[in-house]
């Protein structure tokens, strides 16, 4: 996600979000919800949702659909994601009536060590350039997805991406300015004009952009399989490039990784079981703020209230703090997974939120003394498979560094290390960086409810926390859900090695009143705006009674959900 300013709000109020003219649901909420039998995809790209639909349509189950439209918004959305990054999903199996999680993060290069950057006189890892990169998971993940629950040939589900990269389509609003800004920062990096500005500037809104090289590449990658990419061809492109730019991944480094299967954990949440993958990556965070939020009742506080965004912001303060300290890769470190989720440390920790004052001052917890910018898509089907899944480059387009040929961009995921010793996630060689992204999934009973997920950074907590909020204690449906103004909190301490040293900043969407800003300063807490950091969000809604699926998707970006 990239860096946004902040500024402080002098307003005397905010312009609400009003929905012209609507003669049902809430004033704020701006589309319907998509209501479907036989099928449901949200993504965030029209191109990316028809081709899922066309992929249930043709005989696909939900599996095939999700890598048919995560492989067509490499594409079509290059800016947020693409197969130089990683990935994570949790599927509802329809025949075994179960949860399955897969983190698909790749790893840092064994040749590359902390005494590297000790050398260089690094305190962090660069955004951009060969450091940051770590290997891509994404395809390993797509094989690992579809050689579990798919039914297509990869051929097949890969068709439609190549087809368009072959012959073009055009540029939407949202990646348009985007690209623009990634080759001004870019242009002068390897192959960066030759693969994204071919007729010498970036593509322009409703300009046709064509992408032959990555139409070869997911060509070969849907003939020959995994392999291609991380022992293959692709693979010995990939290392020599590296070499060329001063880089440490190796075919080595691409040959030995594996993505891996991992039980998803939940929380109850007033009778919804809310289910998140556990680290490497921060979906534990929202069961921990939902933990914390549960002790108060909600029915009884205004959503436009002082005192809802005082609890959300002290919540997320103190389990952003297990974050910074605990979050990491469990091979490389003991993440007390258990005793953090658990209702019991939740109430410890609700103990120290001043209903009245905004906390300038956290420490992490000790719960082992108690008990020992991104996509995101989901798609559902008719035999009542449900796929909830994201993948990321990181930051925008990624670290800058795209090989020959190859038509995408490496991720620059392992910024998040940290490179203080001693920490949970300092950097070592062939670890798993700290991940923001995060897929989510709801039951009710053993049935699936939602399955959803919120882009951004490190808003996804807070953004999965609102979602869920909205929907239970608020009565919203999930495109109002969805579209309700969002709030956000910056300043925490984080798993980089960043401290907190103040309240930090809340940041909100416009739709609050100015009583309520007034309110939340005289509490301590700095109010101000982010244009355009509230994340993105798409969700497929399961009403089991009736045995339809409810679509709903982001209407601050150009998604679109659809079913049949």
């Amino acid at each position: 996600m990239k860096k946004l300013s902040l500024f402080l709000i002098f307003l005397s109020g905010f312009y609400a979000l009003h929905a012209q003219d609507r003669n049902y649901g809430k004033t704020f909420s701006k589309r319907s919800v998509v209501m479907a039998q036989n099928g449901m995809a949200s993504t965030s790209h029209p191109l990316s949702t028809q081709v899922a639909v066309e992929v249930l349509k043709s005989g696909g189950n939900a599996i095939d659909a999700a890598i048919a439209a995560n492989a067509m918004e490499g594409l079509v959305e290059p800016h947020v994601n693409g197969i130089g990054g990683d990935l994570f999903a949790i599927v509802w199996d329809a025949k075994t009536k179960k949860l399955y999680g897969l983190n698909a993060s790749g790893r840092s290069p064994y040749s590359l060590t902390l005494e590297e950057f000790k050398k260089r006189g690094l305190t962090s890892i660069p955004s951009k350039g060969p450091l940051p990169v770590s290997v891509p998971g994404c395809v390993d993940g797509w094989f690992e997805l579809h050689k579990k629950f798919g039914k297509l040939p990869m051929t097949a589900i890969l068709s439609n991406a190549i087809k368009y990269a072959r012959n073009g389509f055009p540029v939407h609003d949202e990646a348009a300015g985007s690209w623009a800004n990634m080759i001004n920062a870019f242009g002068d990096l390897p192959n960066i004009k030759t693969t994204y500005a071919p007729n010498g500037h970036a593509p322009a809104r409703g300009e046709i952009f064509k992408n032959p090289a990555l139409a070869n590449t997911l060509e070969k990658i849907g003939k020959g399989g995994r392999d291609v990419f991380y022992k293959g061809d692709i693979a010995r492109t990939i290392a020599a490039f590296m070499k060329q730019v001063g880089g440490f991944i190796t075919e080595k480094d691409l040959a030995d990784h594996t993505s891996t299967w991992i039980e998803p954990v939940s929380t109850n949440y007033r009778g919804y079981d809310v289910w998140e993958l556990p680290p490497n990556g921060q979906g534990i965070a929202t069961l921990q703020m939902l933990n914390i939020l549960e002790g108060y009742d909600f029915s009884r506080i205004a959503y436009d209230s002082p005192e809802r965004i005082h609890l959300f912001t002290e919540a997320k303060k103190l389990v952003f703090e297990d974050r910074a300290k605990y979050y990491a890769d469990p091979e490389f470190a003991k993440v007390p997974i258990k005793a953090l989720i658990s209702k019991e440390y939740a109430a410890e920790r609700r103990k120290l939120i001043n209903p009245k004052r905004a906390a300038s001052r956290l420490e992490a917890g000790n719960p082992a003394l108690k008990d020992g910018d991104t996509i995101y898509l989901t798609v559902a089907d008719s035999e009542g498979n449900m796929v909830s899944l994201i993948q990321s480059n990181y930051r925008g387009f990624g670290s800058g560094m795209v090989a020959e040929n190859l038509g995408f961009m490496f991720q620059n995921r392992g910024e998040m290390y940290s490179l203080t010793e001693g920490e949970n996630n300092t950097y070592a060689p062939h670890k798993r960086p700290f991940h923001t992204i995060i897929p989510a999934f709801i039951t009710k009973n053993g049935v699936p409810y939602m399955s959803f997920g919120v882009m951004g950074g490190s808003f996804q907590p807070l953004g999965h926390t609102q979602i869920v909020m909205n929907m239970i204690d608020y009565g919203m449906n999930p495109q109002e859900a969805g579209d309700a103004p969002r709030i956000d909190h910056q300043g925490s301490s984080e798993p980089t090695g960043t401290k907190m040293t103040d309240s930090g900043i809340i940041t909100m969407e416009s739709g609050y009143s100015y009583e309520t800003i007034r309110e939340l300063m005289k509490m301590g807490h700095k109010v101000g705006y982010a244009a355009g950091a509230y994340g993105g969000y798409q969700a497929i809604m399961f009403d089991a009674a009736h045995k339809v699926y409810h679509g709903a998707t982001e209407s601050r970006k150009d998604g679109q959900s659809a079913g049949y």
